[in-house]
């Protein structure tokens, strides 16, 4: 795996974990004046965790 696709794996894996621990910890998010809901964290869990998970299975199949 070249270096800049690692740093873009352990990104997603990283955003990914800190979207599951958001409703664990009750972290609340105000953007622009808009309750982010605990709910959306789902997405924000599984969708940078497919993608890693993505990325991850088209470098193994590369080399």
């Amino acid at each position: 795996m070249k270096p800049a696709t690692k740093i873009v794996f352990l990104l997603l894996i990283v955003i990914s974990i800190a979207q599951l621990l958001r409703p664990m910890f009750q972290v609340e998010i105000i953007a622009a004046g808009f309750h982010i809901p605990f709910w959306m964290s789902i997405f924000g869990f599984i969708v940078p965790l497919v993608l890693a998970i993505l990325l991850r299975r088209e470098n193994i199949n590369d080399n």
